[in-house]
């Protein structure tokens, strides 16, 4: 696979005969545990990835944003900083562009025109945060050629209000954060409630390994939103903010008060919580045994209290764990129903990983994986 810099630098020589200012990037990511807790005021543990979108940018004499996607059929957009931004029916990519334009115009930050070339090779519709992606680096890119002072933590923000406000996405903030912000060989552990962050290291012995089951993600959007009504209805049950503020003693002890289906809902929750922060300290101290138990048991929560597995999803976890036997561990990554599943293997068990993979999920899904080995990567707006 090429390299996007290379791609995005050689576009723009191609489409604006000169060379780009300047290369921007960003990563997409993983999280390695912590599912549906964003939104419920809860702990992640998400790594940015070397998967990433670059763009090629160069600054204008006019006020106009030229953008060419070179992974997009007829990618190419054209408006003026100084319109209303309008949702692209037809270049729907752009939408995150111009959602991010509109948000810092908003705040007040001064842009000039730009040349723009995108290219990225984060897998497209797995769940691995392309939108965040293209979200970062196009304010990365946009703040550079202008000169405006951006971090990290601000750029995150400016992207997920461009995707709640723009795009019309509720997403939380995990994804554009841990894109903005991520660190070399390190995962972040991320409050979602007040934005706090610990960057904890990779164990050096172990892979991380990304896993497409390539079933198509029905039932996203209105599963999701059902999702989140259980949850708010057994935090207004307990008259709390979030979920994050209920115990596990607290949830059990009105359990027959609370709808069977809300309480299975809220009972993964809470304890995912426990797991994440639990799995911080286990990777922390490179406990490879005890990271596979707890996402062990963060994959049980999801298949039978929130319900957002299916078989091909629950049959790769099987053919990783058979492997593993303790030495990592495995489970469903994103928001459910397809997707990928995300594995930390001990080193020396990759290939063995990747060949049952290949030998065994076709033969029991008829499907074909692709699989991905990552490293913990620095995120648009980090140091490391």
């Amino acid at each position: 696979m090429q390299d996007p810099k290379r791609l995005a630098a050689n576009g723009h020589e191609q489409y604006f005969a000169k060379t780009a200012d300047k290369i921007f990037t960003a990563p997409g990511r993983v999280n390695l545990i912590g599912e549906h807790t964003d939104y419920n005021d809860g702990f992640v543990l998400p790594v940015a990835i070397n998967f990433y979108t670059a763009i090629a940018a160069s600054k204008r004499d006019d006020r106009r944003i030229e953008a060419i996607a070179l992974d997009e059929a007829a990618g190419k957009v054209s408006f003026c900083l100084d319109e209303k931004m309008q949702l692209d029916n037809e270049q729907p990519w752009s939408n995150y562009l111009r959602g991010v334009i509109a948000e810092m115009q908003s705040a007040g930050l001064l842009l000039t025109g730009a040349n723009m070339v995108i290219s990225g090779n984060v897998p497209l519709g797995a769940g691995l945060s392309s939108s965040a992606a293209l979200e970062n680096v196009s304010a990365a890119a946009l703040t550079g050629l202008s000169g405006e002072a951006l971090g990290g933590r601000q750029a995150a923000l400016f992207g997920q209000a461009a995707e709640n406000n723009f795009v019309g996405c509720n997403c939380g903030i995990m994804d554009q954060l841990v894109s903005a912000l991520g660190e070399s060989g390190k995962a972040m552990l991320l409050d979602c409630r007040s934005l706090e962050t610990r960057m904890v290291a990779m164990p050096a012995d172990c892979s991380l390994i990304i896993v497409n089951s390539n079933v198509k993600r029905g039932l996203v959007g209105s599963e999701y939103n059902l999702r989140r009504q259980q949850c708010e209805q057994v935090a207004a049950h307990f008259k709390v903010k979030a979920l994050r503020d209920l115990s596990l003693q607290q949830l059990r002890a009105e359990q027959a008060q609370i709808d069977p289906v809300a309480y299975r809902r809220a009972l993964h929750v809470i304890s995912e919580n426990q797991r994440t922060l639990a799995a911080t300290e286990a990777l922390s101290r490179g406990d490879l045994t005890l990271m596979g138990e707890l996402m062990a048991a963060s994959h049980s929560s999801m298949k039978d209290d929130f319900e957002i597995t299916v078989p091909a999803i629950d049959t790769l976890v099987s053919i990783i764990a058979e492997v593993l036997k303790g030495r990592g561990g495995v489970r469903m990554t994103g928001g459910g129903f397809g997707g990928c599943v995300v594995a930390l293997v001990a080193t020396e068990l990759e290939q063995q990983v990747l060949h049952a993979v290949e030998q065994k999920y076709y033969q029991q899904s008829g499907l074909k994986a692709d699989i991905y080995v990552c490293q913990a990567s620095a995120g648009a707006f980090s140091s490391s």
